[in-house]
């Protein structure tokens, strides 16, 4: 599956594949979670701009997934990954992720970093497989702190969650 930045004119479809994405978390319990809108056209055009939006590619050149980051604190920080459940379990969010890693290596950053609920099995067991380890609340870095209250005031608490690193 290719990789690539994302167009201006596939933005929608990366608010289609977080929904799709999103409806996952009903199943378990969450429906919060998948009843929250993706982040809007505006927000992905800056992650955009920034140079720090990817998408892997079906053979029609059409997006299946997409990742987007930040720089926090000298790392890149993956805000979100989403693949449509159509193409889940076949590597492609791991990939996205490596396509990260990749960049981040070029550019001589230590670490990815992100946050994610600890208990839903294609998030943190997922993230450990992909070679992540959860971090306490000493390796906490100043901008994870922020990102954490920032979750938490917006009622992600209500579930486990953590940061996690994965060190390049």
């Amino acid at each position: 599956m290719a990789i690539r930045t994302v167009r201006p004119d596939e933005l929608t479809a990366l608010q289609d594949i977080e929904r799709a994405a999103g409806r996952c978390f009903r199943d378990i319990g969450m429906p919060e979670i998948a009843d929250d809108e993706p982040l809007t056209i505006g927000e992905l055009a800056r992650y955009r701009q920034a140079r720090l939006a990817w998408v892997a590619v079906d053979g029609a050149d059409a997006p299946v997934a997409y990742l987007i980051a930040n720089r926090v604190d000298g790392n890149l920080h993956v805000e979100q990954v989403s693949v449509h459940p159509d193409h889940a379990r076949r590597g492609v969010g791991r990939s996205l992720l490596e396509h990260l890693a990749a960049l981040a290596v070029r550019e001589g950053v230590p670490a990815l970093t992100l946050t994610t609920f600890t208990e839903v099995p294609w998030n943190a067991p997922y993230y450990a497989r992909c070679g992540f380890r959860l971090l306490d609340d000493a390796g906490l870095t100043p901008g994870l702190r922020e990102i954490r209250a920032h979750e938490a005031a917006h009622g992600l608490n209500r579930w486990p969650r953590a940061c996690m690193r994965q060190d390049l």
